[in-house]
């Protein structure tokens, strides 16, 4: 259970404040006060894992590979993320399951009905 609590929390503390702080062409932090050191080191870690796989803790998919898959996904449709060989393998394998792509479905139809009432209550103003 380690393995798992230690990469949901390396998400939001390293890898999201790592890949903002890239995004913004800010400087890293000074490594005394800095969760993740530089963008590099942290993401030499993701990548590290990613390559021992299929998954982050081994042969079977957790939840922790839903978030990272997910926001691995995002993060290389922008650029935000070296396109690593391991990075999109690993992208590949979480997003391309049968439930994934069910719920990617289903946060569209979301999305598309958001923008239909949000466009409704413009037009009603």
């Amino acid at each position: 259970m380690k393995p798992y609590l230690r990469w949901i929390a390396y998400y939001g503390s390293c890898f999201e404040p790592a890949v903002v702080d890239r995004a913004r062409k800010r400087d890293p932090a000074p490594a005394s006060t800095s969760p993740y050191g530089d963008f590099d080191t942290m993401f030499g870690v993701v990548a590290e894992a990613l390559r021992k796989g299929p998954y982050l803790l081994g042969d079977r998919l957790f939840a922790a590979d839903l978030l990272w898959g997910g926001a691995l996904d995002w993060m290389l449709k922008f650029k935000l993320v070296p396109e690593l060989p391991e990075v999109k393998g690993y992208v590949a394998r979480v997003c391309g399951r049968p439930a994934f792509a069910r719920i990617a479905a289903k946060d569209a139809e979301l999305a598309a009905a958001h923008e239909a009432a949000a466009a409704a209550e413009a037009r009603a103003s």
